[in-house]
């Protein structure tokens, strides 16, 4: 087989702590190349140490795409595949043998690949979707200050590959930049649905619930906001931001309209089920359940919520079941509550006080 020219790419500030371990999981590549925009712990020297290739440029104003425009553009011209990661991710071993019999046989621009964005203590994947950060050196760039993205003027052609990226993030850091930095791409890009729905998001993370509606709205409003799971998720925002401030026909509206738009979407069942339960109507928070256990497959994409497929979600629907008189299906759902989170002791207390209605 052909070999080819495997280059890793990463920007990177103050995470020396994630080194030894990205390091010895991207060392597959032929080169690893990292920009650092700025460290003041040992992270440009625990790299150098590891063979890594760095450079350091502070960048000024703030923009991820400009950071990592500047570390692709530290990437050889002789490159084959360019992969961008960041220094909390990890690929598992074998990728770069994957990767590369996938590139030959399918000539492709750009590759898709699973991204495991938030894992239990035991590895267990609880958020995963496609991402496609590892393309060829000529054809692309990075656009957008965050929630950065790659585009090229160029036909492209993209091929899915099975290996696997997983996320170790650093809870500890801020991500107090992105507001500022999603408020900014809005205003380069005022129609620009995708950003529009991340500034609308961003506003609900910090309870700008009128700010937060306006934004939706004018996403939902764009005419290029057309895929579906993304517009279902904005409705599902309006809805929570709707309840929060106790414009509670508005919210149920929302809830709705987010499951008619993407009935294939567990989500959007489960957010009206919360809120029909939070109203005391469980009856039909058990039905909306009902209707979200027969999907049982999760999106692709990141529009894939970690409550609607983990314990909460059978917590929920016990919880509806037996205020809905249905008491042995409340100690089903039960159960496999505590299958999947044995150690909440809510659970167990709760078991013992529904065992008794389902004789």
């Amino acid at each position: 087989m052909k070999k080819l020219k495997v280059v890793v790419y990463a920007i990177c500030k103050n995470e020396e702590k994630f080194v030894e371990r990205w390091v010895d999981s991207m060392k597959e590549a032929d080169k690893i190349i990292v920009l650092d925009t700025g460290s003041v712990d040992g992270t440009v020297r625990k790299l150098k140490e590891k063979g890594v290739e760095v450079h350091e440029k502070v960048i000024v104003p703030w923009r991820f795409d400009t950071a990592r425009n500047e570390s692709l553009a530290l990437v050889p011209l002789d490159t084959d595949i360019c992969v961008c990661t960041d220094l909390d991710e990890v690929f598992l071993p074998g990728w770069r043998e994957t990767l590369e019999s996938v590139w030959i046989s399918h000539n492709p621009t750009r590759v898709r690949y699973n991204y495991n964005w938030k894992l239990d203590e035991n590895d267990t994947p609880l958020v995963s979707f496609w991402i496609d950060k590892i393309h060829d050196r000529t054809h692309y760039h990075w656009k957008h200050p965050v929630h950065e993205i790659l585009v090229t003027n160029e036909k492209e052609t993209i091929v899915d590959v099975p290996i696997l990226l997983n996320h170790y993030p650093d809870v500890s850091k801020s991500r107090g930049t992105y507001l500022p930095l999603l408020e900014i791409s809005v205003l380069e890009e005022p129609d620009n649905d995708r950003n529009l729905h991340y500034l609308g998001r961003e506003y609900m993370f910090y309870q700008k619930w009128d700010e937060c509606i306006l934004t939706l709205h004018k996403h939902l409003s764009c005419k290029n906001a057309t895929w579906k799971d993304e517009r279902c998720a904005s409705m599902r925002f309006l809805g929570r931001a709707y309840q929060a401030k106790e414009f509670f026909e508005e919210a149920e509206l929302w809830f709705k309209r987010a499951i008619e738009e993407a009935p294939y979407l567990r989500e959007g069942y489960v957010e009206c089920a919360s809120f029909k339960f939070s109203l005391k109507q469980y009856e039909e928070a058990y039905n909306l359940l009902e209707q979200a256990n027969l999907i049982q497959e999760k999106s692709k994409s990141y529009i894939n919520e970690e409550f609607a497929w983990n314990d909460a979600f059978y917590d929920l629907f016990s919880l509806a079941a037996f205020y809905s008189a249905h008491y042995k299906e409340a100690i089903i759902y039960l159960k496999k509550a505590i299958e999947l989170n044995p150690h909440e002791e809510r659970y167990q207390k709760n078991l013992i006080l529904m065992e008794p209605y389902s004789l």
